[in-house]
């Protein structure tokens, strides 16, 4: 009986560290997402300000 206690332990511990990785992963992702949105916009505008300054040249 004592020898399977560990086993459940050992397994509960397994899938804590999955579940841990899966929301590090998750959450990386989303981060991720959210510093291309903002590397998007911030393009959009450098390209908007250069092209209406070589306009007025």
């Amino acid at each position: 009986m004592y020898k399977e206690e560990e086993g459940q332990g050992s397994v509960e511990i397994i899938l804590l560290i999955g579940l841990i990785l899966v929301i590090v992963i998750l959450t990386g992702n989303y981060i991720f997402n959210i510093s291309n949105s903002i590397n998007n916009s911030l393009k959009q505008l450098i390209e908007k300000g250069r092209d209406e300054i070589l306009l007025k040249v």
